[in-house]
């Protein structure tokens, strides 16, 4: 709703025609003004008649900004001037530039100017002194306008280039962290369009003026485009400000429009209609804003937000307007119902009550916020005693008998990310990718494939929202969650069909909602709030549907005819429950794992989880870890093998490099992920490409530069090694002790390690299936390998002396191979580096094995803890 306001405040001539800038003090009882002509006026609040001159000042002054006791303004001869408003004279000259300067910027502790001019620098002036001078300088580009934010530790910049750059402002050297492209346009510093970054008042984000005659709202989360505000302006944006609290937005346009915004749904509320507006500030309590134009005049508008609205400025501190507001979304958590909780405000206890003799104050516990891994939820951090006090005994101050609460694992759907502004991936895998874009009123769909000769891109308008998908060489399966007496929607799409394309949508029980889904070449399953996992067959027809016993559900994943389930346990000692899984053969009716722990470390969490290509159940934690599960067909067998920690990755051994992965697939023994740079914990667009990484069992530390650069001079090229720990690798690479061999000897070590593995993984699936001739090859090649791995440390080991002897017929004894001809080579490779007693003791190890009588089939059971 928007109405014509025919009340207009009177208008104050003040300088001379030409640009006329305008600044509230912080404490809103002065406005100071600048302009053409060698005059400053000084307004107060409240008072009708002439203002303050002071006459002692530069002619073309091109910016000002105030504090509650001075203020500085900005000349097109380069000065920059510091005004005191005690006495209302000059004080001193606070800088000087060789080009004009077009904007001046006042920290919010008062401790530093920062001055923007036609140079390409912009300097941080220290306002006690004068003295002390921080340039910015990586931008190299002349800055029309500056910006702190209200806490002041970031500047942004807006650059005549249609760039604005972010610099941090927290270490004694302002660093360039972001540059935001695609919003501003470029613009010469004289011109009367406005680029300015207007920060919002909760500090989260920024709205500025597009070439399209928007504003738009730019996230300091992740830097993305979120709410717009449009159709306002059919002319160049001149001038925006937020009003105190961020409820309302001022713009003015070259189109004669002032305009007052709603900033919860972007709605026009007020319009006036002024030309030559230039710059608008609010005053910081009272419902008055004051607009200067470029004829030199100065409106001070009393009541500027009429009646209908001026509520909305007594409110406190609104939020910014996002697409998908982080703090909403960790300011709720599912409910067994499907609903959401919004959190509560703390309430005290009565006189005399156990928390009040206690001295606790744990507030509600349904308000909880996101973990800074995006995988969990802490606390309300609102308590007297620390937080690290209260891990265990969690007093709920509205019930008085309950003093544990339990933190949950967040549920989570593997492959995707959450939103950054307008768009996220719902689903990331080796088949292809989906991601959906919002359109405020709707989404619009998008599934892309690698491989174009079998699949073909498509794309819909998605009026259902979906929030959640997954992805195969069958179809692409949906969900939405429930708004309002709407319900949750699951809805799965076929690649293709021998019929016609028969797509089926089925809605879940009112107030249930989806957690997580998974897609297999047999199964859709669905884990929902209402604590029920839901599975139906590829085309929609119900297969089963049964309560687990691990509650809440935290995530799925399935392969044929196998599902995985995981869920929150028992709590353990340290107050947090146990995440458990199940998995279990849908088709055969057959539990193969049933509620057994996942393995993780103290405080770690759950990041994704997935089937291997050859469908060995993963998981990828919080730590950098890939762990497989083996003997998981057989109950009661299973254990978690590590196959990766990315930690010690040789390309972050240097410390340099600062990087995360997010985990795609387990495919070809190789893990596959998307690098993630800059403290990015998410993939966004452009979808970056695929890495992968070989298996590295963690073994030993990753190697240190040292090692590394002496390793390098040694061979000319960089080579990915296992390291020592630290301390002992410095100290070996300065006395020398670490050899050739005995780094071929780590890989070596790790392809055995690994070869076992796979060759473990590859007994299960012989002995659970009815196997091949291609699977039982395979198995015999992989035991092969094996062997030719252990031969290879022989060598090693024989060729770095006779003391290394008893290491070497460990080596031996570890030989798979039940025929003798394994040993045999074994002792050809002592005798060809000369060691005579492990020979002989090689031939009674080969004696023992004959004797024995066993290993007829090459796979008895007893032989291998014989010889281990």
């Amino acid at each position: 709703m928007s109405t014509f306001i025919s009340s207009r405040p009177r208008a104050r001539p003040a300088h001379t025609r030409g640009q006329t800038h305008i600044s509230y003090t912080p404490d809103g009882t002065r406005l100071v003004t600048v302009g053409s002509n060698n005059t400053i006026r000084v307004f107060k609040t409240g008072f009708d008649g002439e203002p303050t001159n002071i006459d002692d000042c530069q002619e073309q002054n091109f910016a000002v900004d105030a504090s509650d006791k001075f203020f500085v303004s900005g000349c097109e001869d380069g000065t920059v001037s510091l005004y005191s408003l005690e006495n209302n004279l000059f004080d001193r000259f606070l800088f000087r530039a060789s080009l004009p300067i077009r904007d001046v910027a006042i920290s919010p502790d008062g401790k530093w100017c920062a001055v923007a001019s036609d140079e390409l620098t912009v300097k941080l002036v220290s306002i006690a002194d004068g003295i002390e001078l921080r340039t910015l300088k990586e931008h190299n580009v002349p800055t029309k306008h500056l910006a702190f934010d209200p806490k002041g530790s970031l500047l942004a910049l807006s650059g005549t280039d249609g760039i604005i750059y972010v610099y941090s402002l927290t270490a004694d050297h302002p660093e360039l962290i972001r540059k935001v492209d695609g919003v501003i346009g470029r613009v010469e510093t004289e011109a009367e369009s406005c680029t300015r970054a207007a920060w919002h008042p909760d500090g989260r984000a920024f709205a500025v003026a597009t070439p399209t005659r928007t504003i738009q709202v730019v996230s300091k989360h992740d830097w993305e485009k979120q709410r717009s505000f449009r159709n306002g302006h059919d002319g160049d944006i001149t001038a925006l400000a937020w009003s105190p609290n961020g409820a309302l937005l001022a713009t003015a346009g070259k189109d004669k429009k002032l305009l007052i915004w709603s900033a919860k749904d972007q709605s026009v509320i007020a319009r006036y209609e002024y030309p030559g507006v230039m710059s608008i500030a609010w005053h910081p309590t009272k419902n008055i804003a004051s607009f200067s134009t470029t004829e030199g005049e100065v409106f001070i508008a009393a009541d500027f937000v009429s009646e209908q609205f001026a509520s909305m400025l007594k409110l406190p501190t609104q939020p910014a307007p996002f697409f998908h507001d982080p703090d909403d979304d960790a300011s709720r958590r599912p409910e067994a119902n499907g609903q959401t909780a919004l959190a509560s405000r703390p309430r005290r206890e009565s006189v005399g009550s156990l928390d009040e003799l206690l001295d606790e104050d744990y507030g509600d516990l349904d308000d909880f916020v996101v973990d800074d891994d995006g995988a969990g939820y802490t606390l309300n951090p609102a308590q007297k005693r620390p937080a690290g006090d209260d891990t265990i005994y969690q007093a709920h101050a509205a019930k008085r008998g309950n003093f544990f609460q339990a933190q949950h694992h967040e549920p989570f759907q593997p492959g995707s990310t959450p939103w950054r502004g307008n768009r996220k991936y719902l689903c990331l895998n080796l088949v292809g990718f989906v991601w959906t874009v919002d359109q405020d009123s709707h989404h619009t769909v998008t599934v892309e494939f690698y491989d174009h000769e079998i699949h073909r891109d498509f794309h819909f308008t998605d009026t259902f929202l979906y929030d959640r998908a997954c992805l195969n060489d069958n179809g692409t399966l949906f969900s939405c969650p429930p708004k309002d007496d709407a319900p949750a929607v699951v809805f799965f799409r076929p690649h293709e069909t021998w019929t016609q394309r028969n797509d089926w949508r089925i809605q879940l029980p009112k107030g249930e909602a989806v957690l997580a889904m998974s897609l297999s070449d047999s199964f859709v399953t669905v884990t929902t709030t209402g604590n029920y996992v839901r599975i139906y067959t590829l085309f929609g027809i119900p297969y089963r549907v049964y309560r687990p016993k691990s509650t809440p559900m935290v995530s799925c994943a399935s392969w044929r005819d196998y599902v995985f389930t995981m869920g929150n346990g028992p709590v353990g000692a340290d107050g947090k429950p146990r995440l458990l899984y199940t998995i279990e053969n849908i088709k055969r009716d057959q539990i193969c794992q049933n509620e057994d722990t996942v393995a993780l470390p103290e405080g770690a969490t759950v990041q994704s989880v997935f089937f291997s290509d050859n469908g060995d159940p993963c998981i990828y934690d919080s730590t950098g870890t890939l762990l497989t599960l083996l003997h998981w067909r057989q109950p009661s067998r299973a254990s978690w093998i590590p196959l990766l920690d990315t930690r010690l990755l040789p390309r972050l051994a240097s410390g340099r490099k600062k990087e995360t992965y997010f985990p795609i697939a387990v495919a070809d023994n190789k893990f596959h992920c998307i690098i993630l740079k800059g403290g990015d914990k998410y993939p966004y667009f452009p979808r970056p490409l695929l890495s992968e990484f070989d298996f590295s069992i963690p073994l030993t530390s990753a190697p240190t530069t040292a090692a590394k650069k002496k390793k390098k001079k040694a061979t000319g090229h960089d080579m990915d090694l296992d390291g020592l720990s630290s301390d002992e690798s410095e100290a070996e690479e300065d006395n020398g002790d670490v050899t050739e061999g005995d780094r071929e000897g780590r890989a070596l070590e790790q392809n055995y390690l690994l070869k076992g593995l796979q060759a473990a993984q590859m007994a299960d699936l012989v002995d659970s299936t009815a196997p091949g001739a291609g699977q039982r090859a395979a198995l015999a090649r992989l035991e092969l390998d094996i062997d030719k791995t252990l031969l290879q440390l022989l060598a090693i080991e024989c060729r770095e002396g006779e003391e290394r002897g008893m290491r070497a017929l460990e080596v031996v004894k570890l030989l798979r191979d039940r025929s003798g001809k394994m040993v045999e080579a074994a002792g050809k490779i002592a005798e060809r580096y000369g060691r005579t007693i492990l020979g002989e003791k090689i031939r009674e190890v080969a004696e023992e094995k004959a004797g024995s009588g066993r290993g007829k089939d090459g796979f008895g059971e007893d032989d291998d803890d014989e010889f281990l």
